[in-house]
């Protein structure tokens, strides 16, 4: 029996994207259901139309290079924004998972997959892109000092955000603010 990749791909439950220099090649049907998108309007375009701004959509390409390079894959869960549909614009959280083909140019081109986790872990409050940063890694179980480096701030600025989330949630300490991200 021959296996048929291309429908294997398209109705796999996962998102999945292939990508050349950050720039969506191809994706299938569950990644057009996720961010409320056609193939047409993704399939050529950047990945930061995927992204709540074009800052973080930098940050995170920044980021993420050296761990591509190194590890050839990797993984986090982030803030990402609907493209079109009833929820255009809407930001949900997203776990998502990439593999470079060549670790010595990882964003050349790779293989990425998306989960809509937000009706597991609804976005509630307004945040700001630094803010969805640094809840990111709160969740991940990074320290301040972890947080910092990977983000390329003090571990000062990582504790000041930290104490805005910790406002906006309305938690009296950071295991109340992490049990209240992932509730939403």
């Amino acid at each position: 029996m021959e296996i048929d990749y291309r429908l294997a791909f398209d109705l796999a439950p996962l998102g999945l994207v292939l990508s050349r220099n950050r720039t969506m090649v191809d994706c299938n049907q569950r990644v057009c259901e996720v961010f409320g998108a056609s193939r047409e309007q993704l399939v050529g375009q950047s990945f930061q139309i995927l992204y709540p701004s074009a800052d973080e959509y930098e940050r995170t390409g920044a980021r993420i290079a050296p761990l591509l390079n190194r590890n050839g894959s990797y993984a986090d869960d982030r803030i990402m924004k609907r493209v079109d549909g009833r929820f255009k614009g809407e930001t949900f959280w997203c776990h998502v998972t990439g593999r470079a083909v060549n670790r010595d140019a990882p964003h050349e081109s790779g293989i990425w997959s998306f989960e809509d986790l937000s009706a597991r872990r609804p976005v509630k409050a307004d945040l700001t892109p630094r803010e969805r940063e640094v809840a990111a890694s709160l969740l991940a179980g990074l320290t301040s000092k972890e947080i910092g480096k990977t983000l390329a701030i003090s571990h000062r600025t990582v504790e000041i955000y930290r104490a805005r989330l910790m406002r906006k949630f309305k938690a009296s300490t950071t295991a109340d603010l992490v049990h209240k991200l992932m509730a939403g």
